[in-house]
């Protein structure tokens, strides 16, 4: 008797059951898309776009911290000065971004 109502439980599945467990999995791999992968890949093009337009004079920041001025570029390193006639070599990948301009106005410093 067991075997016939398994037999009869398998028979009452919903029709188009093969397409209809794929919809969630699918509707998750979109919400991934748009909110993990697709701005990750936007961001990596601008990152991409500002390595290339980098240019002598430039005031930017590699990914450790250090700031300093372009003095050198070739296809894939940068010669950064970050003081006066210190020159370091630094690979062109760890150029992260141009430093935000310091207001000296803005924040006045505390004497005491």
């Amino acid at each position: 008797m067991i075997g016939v109502a398994y037999a009869q439980g398998a028979a009452a599945a919903p029709p188009g059951g093969g397409f209809a467990q794929f919809v969630p999995l699918i509707l998750i791999f979109i919400v991934f898309y748009f909110l993990l992968i697709r701005p990750q890949q936007k961001k990596a093009k601008e990152q991409q776009d500002f390595l290339a337009n980098l240019k002598k004079g430039d005031k930017v920041m590699t990914g450790g911290g250090v700031h300093g001025k372009i003095t050198g570029l070739t296809d894939s390193a940068v010669t950064l000065e970050i003081s006066e006639g210190v020159r370091i070599k630094v690979h062109r990948g760890y150029i992260l971004a141009i430093p935000p301009v310091e207001d000296k106005q803005a924040a006045p410093a505390k004497k005491g």
